[in-house]
C-alpha cells in the first residue's frame, strides 16, 4: 500500500505498493523541473520528455501522495461546471473548445493505456445526470441543450443505472473510468524509461530567477530552464490563492449484498452538493464507489459526520454489505469555472502552473499536460489564451498584503508548556483535538489514542490563518487557502511549504 495525505485509506492506494524510482543521478540541471508527482506532473513530464526535453519531477512525499490517490476517478466531458455557465462566462466557441479538450484528454489517457499496455481497469461508459425536483428539471433542460450545442452525444433517457428516484435524466456517451494510481504508476515508469528523473521526498523550499530557475529543495538546489507547479495549488503566496477556493469531498467504496447489481455507468444527481456513483473492479473485486457531501476546507466542524451522512444516503438506496473503504480528498474550485494553466501570475517568464481543476482533476490534468507541453515547445494552441492564469485582474493592495503576511515564523512561548495543565485545560478525550489558550497564546492540541499530547502553533505558515481540526483525516486544515498539516504540524498539502511550529511540552506544574 502506498501513502496519501490523510489518515483514511482509499481504494486506490490499497491497490498499489510504494513507487520506487530509479537511483537519483548527480545531475542537477534540467530543461524542465516539475514540482509535484501526481497525475498532472507525471502526465506533463512524460509528454515533454517524449518531445525531447530533459525533465525532472521533484515530489515532496511519494508519487500520488496527494489528491490523485483520493479521487473517485471519473473521466468525463460532462463537466462539473455546466456548459451553460461556460458559455455565459467565456462564449460559445470557447466552451466548445473546452468540450473538445475534455474529449481529447480521455483519448490521451486511452492512447497511453493502449500504447504502454497498462492494466488499470479503463472502460468507456455512458454518464447520466438526473433531476429530482421541478427546479432541477428546468436546469437539466438547459444543460441538455448546451451539451448538444457543444457536440456531445446526449439524449434523454427514462432509466438510470442507480436505484435512486428521479424525474428526468440525460445520458451522455463516451465517458470513462479507470484506476488512477495504476495508470499514473505506469506513466511514471514510462517517463523514467524515456530518460526522465523522479526524485521523491524532495520538498521545494524556495525558488528564484528565470533562466535558469534556481529551485532550493530539501535534497539540494536544482536548475531548470522552466519550472512547472503541478502541486494542485502553487506553493508560496500568489494571486491564484485568492481565486481558488479549497473544498473537501468524501468518498466510499462499498460491497453490495449477494448478487446485487452494480451500476454499469457513471451517475450524478443535481443536489448541492451533488452525489456521484460508479463501479470499479480492483484485483478481481467489484466495488460501488460513491462520493459527495462536499464543503469548503475547514468550514465543517464535524468532518466525520460527512462520512455518516454519505453512508446513510447509500444505505437508503443500495443493499450495502460493508463499507470497504472511506476517504476524503481536496480540490480547488476556480473563480470563473475554468482552470488556470500557464504563466504563474507575477512571473511572466519561465514559472508555469496548473491549478483550479475543480472536481474534474482527472480530465484537466491531461488537458494541462497537453497545453503546457505546447507552450514550452512553442506550438500554437488557442487554449493557451483561454486557460491563461493572468486573466485574473490584480487585486488592489495585494502586494502589501503579501509583505505583511508572508513571514509568519514567530516564537510562541519560550519555555516548556506544562503537559498536565494543558491536558486539564483542553479537557479532550483520546483521538480528539482542540485549540486552547494558555497564558494568552493559542495552541492547537491533539490527544492521540494512547493519551499522548501533540501541540503546535495554530497559525498556518502560509498566511497566518488559524487552522481547524479535521477529525475524519486527523489533520490540521487551513480554512483560508487549504494548507493541511499532520497532528505534529508537518505539511500535507500546500500552498504552505513550512511546517507548523511545534510547541514543546514539559512536566506538569
Amino acid at each position: 500500500m502506498t501513502n496519501r495525505d490523510g489518515a483514511c485509506t482509499s481504494l486506490w492506494q490499497d491497490s498499489v505498493t510504494v513507487y520506487n524510482p530509479d537511483p537519483e543521478p548527480v545531475e542537477k540541471r534540467y530543461d524542465v523541473a516539475i514540482i509535484g508527482g501526481g497525475i498532472t506532473g507525471i502526465s506533463t513530464a512524460l509528454l515533454l520528455q517524449q518531445a525531447g526535453k530533459r525533465c525532472v519531477i521533484l515530489e515532496a512525499q511519494t508519487i500520488c501522495f496527494g489528491t490523485t490517490s483520493g479521487t473517485t476517478a471519473h473521466l468525463n466531458t460532462l463537466l462539473d461546471t455546466p456548459y451553460t455557465t461556460l458559455i455565459s462566462n467565456f462564449g460559445e466557441e470557447n466552451a466548445r473548445m473546452v468540450a473538445r479538450s475534455a474529449a481529447e484528454a480521455i483519448l490521451l489517457i486511452e492512447k497511453n493505456i493502449e500504447g504502454y499496455g497498462i492494466d488499470c481497469g479503463f472502460e468507456r461508459k455512458p454518464a447520466y445526470l438526473f433531476s429530482q425536483t421541478k427546479e432541477q428539471s428546468d436546469e437539466l433542460q438547459k444543460i441538455f441543450d448546451a451539451c448538444l450545442q457543444m457536440g456531445l452525444d446526449t439524449v434523454y433517457n427514462d432509466q438510470i443505472p442507480v436505484p435512486v428516484p428521479f424525474d428526468y435524466a440525460i445520458q451522455v456517451e463516451n465517458q470513462a473510468q479507470f484506476n488512477p494510481l495504476q495508470y499514473v504508476y505506469a506513466l511514471a515508469r514510462a517517463f523514467e524509461e524515456a530518460g526522465g528523473i523522479i526524485v521523491q521526498h524532495c520538498a521545494m523550499e524556495n525558488a528564484a530567477g528565470d533562466d535558469p530557475v534556481l529551485i532550493e529543495t530539501t535534497r539540494g538546489t536544482y536548475e531548470a530552464g522552466v519550472m512547472i507547479f503541478a502541486t494542485h495549488i502553487p506553493i508560496g503566496v500568489n494571486l491564484l490563492h485568492l481565486r481558488c477556493a479549497p473544498y473537501r469531498s468524501y468518498a466510499m467504496a462499498v460491497k453490495l449484498v449477494g448478487n446485487s447489481s452494480y451500476p454499469d455507468a457513471l451517475a450524478y444527481d443535481m443536489q448541492d452538493p451533488y452525489h456521484y456513483y460508479r463501479s470499479q473492479v480492483v484485483h478481481g473485486e467489484k466495488y460501488l464507489i460513491a462520493g459527495g457531501k462536499d464543503h469548503k476546507t475547514a468550514h465543517e466542524e464535524n468532518t466525520a459526520s460527512c462520512f455518516r451522512k454519505l453512508e446513510a444516503a447509500l444505505r437508503q438506496y443500495f443493499p450495502v454489505k460493508e463499507i470497504a473503504y472511506k476517504w476524503s480528498s481536496q480540490y480547488y474550485e476556480p473563480a470563473d469555472g475554468l482552470p488556470y494553466i500557464g504563466h504563474l501570475p507575477g512571473h511572466p517568464g519561465n514559472w508555469l502552473v496548473a491549478t483550479g481543476f475543480g472536481g474534474n482533476g482527472m480530465i484537466y490534468s491531461s488537458i494541462a499536460a497537453i497545453v503546457l507541453k505546447n507552450m514550452i515547445m512553442g506550438e500554437h494552441d488557442p487554449r493557451i489564451a483561454l486557460f491563461d492564469p493572468n486573466r485574473i485582474k490584480p487585486v488592489a493592495g495585494f502586494v502589501n498584503f503579501i509583505k505583511e503576511n508572508a513571514d509568519v515564523a514567530r516564537e510562541l512561548i519560550s519555555k516548556l508548556l506544562p503537559t498536565e495543565t494543558l491536558d486539564e485545560l483542553a479537557g479532550i478525550a483520546h483521538g480528539e483535538a482542540r485549540i486552547v489558550k494558555y497564558e494568552g497564546e493559542k495552541i492547537a492540541l491533539y490527544k492521540d489514542e494512547n493519551g499522548g499530547l501533540h501541540a503546535v502553533d495554530p497559525a498556518c505558515t502560509h498566511l497566518k490563518c488559524n487552522v481547524s481540526w479535521n477529525d475524519a483525516e486527523r489533520s490540521w486544515d487551513c480554512p483560508c487557502h487549504g494548507a493541511r498539516f499532520t497532528c505534529d504540524g508537518k505539511v500535507l498539502n500546500g500552498p504552505a511549504n513550512r511546517n507548523l511550529q511545534q510547541v514543546s511540552l514539559g512536566p506538569g506544574k
